[in-house]
């Protein structure tokens, strides 16, 4: 590791403390039993809690380190994903016509699914942005599960914009910190059906497993009453 990773290390564990929507728990985090409250241990199998009991302190100190390490990522990766948009947006604005190639050639639009990036154009990128914010807004305010299909997708580039800070900078978190990290953030997500082989740009027929659409259109609509979208992207 060099002197830039160790410096960006320290960054990102110096920013852990700013995720407050996430408690480290819900990143991962086993927690041990000395810490938790007598109703917080009643959730727990006695055999569970020794098995939490039994972790060593140097154990104990590395998962406390790489979990810190992991909400300092998504924290610096929140920053980045919605400087990016705005750079995809100069990019697109520019266009007079915008095509798949030019939506392959940003830098957070290509991670939507390939088949819609012909509908990607600037008011797209624009409600998009919104929806973006929102969804990091809720790493700080307290997380609440994505309430539409572009909310889903919006936690998926976060997720990749974290993998390329990783990737770049060899971070040492557990190898399957993503996969744990999508239970939590993104369960029974609908979006996962845009990156099938069935699903066209006009698969207006297609349903998700909460009854809402998957067409391009529907993208920015509550799956259901209760949830919430930004009124500029909802309009």
């Amino acid at each position: 590791m060099s002197a830039d990773d160790d410096d960006i290390t320290e960054e990102l564990l110096a920013d852990a403390g700013k995720l407050t929507g996430l408690s480290l728990e819900l990143l991962g985090l086993d927690p041990h039993p000395d810490d938790m409250t007598a109703e917080q241990r009643l959730q727990f199998d006695p055999e569970d809690l020794a098995e939490m009991a039994a972790v060593s302190p140097d154990d104990r100190r590395k998962a406390v380190g790489q979990t810190r390490l992991l909400a300092g990522l998504l924290w610096n990766s929140a920053s980045i994903l919605i400087d990016q948009l705005f750079r995809d947006l100069g990019t697109i604005s520019a266009l007079d016509a915008v095509t798949p190639a030019d939506i392959a050639g940003t830098s957070v639009l290509s991670s939507l699914p390939p088949q819609f990036a012909a509908g990607c154009d600037a008011k797209f990128t624009q409600k998009f942005i919104v929806v973006a914010a929102d969804v990091t807004a809720c790493l700080v305010r307290g997380w609440t599960a994505p309430g539409c299909l572009a909310a889903e997708l919006a936690v998926r580039c976060l997720l990749d914009q974290a993998e390329i800070t990783e990737d770049i900078y060899e971070l040492d978190l557990p190898d399957d910190w993503r996969a744990a990290v999508e239970e939590v953030l993104l369960e029974d997500a609908e979006s996962n059906a845009l990156y099938s082989d069935d699903a066209g740009p006009h698969n207006g027929g297609a349903d998700g497993a909460g009854g809402g659409s998957l067409a391009f259109e529907h993208w920015f609509r509550p799956f259901a009453p209760g949830d919430t979208v930004p009124p500029y992207a909802y309009s």
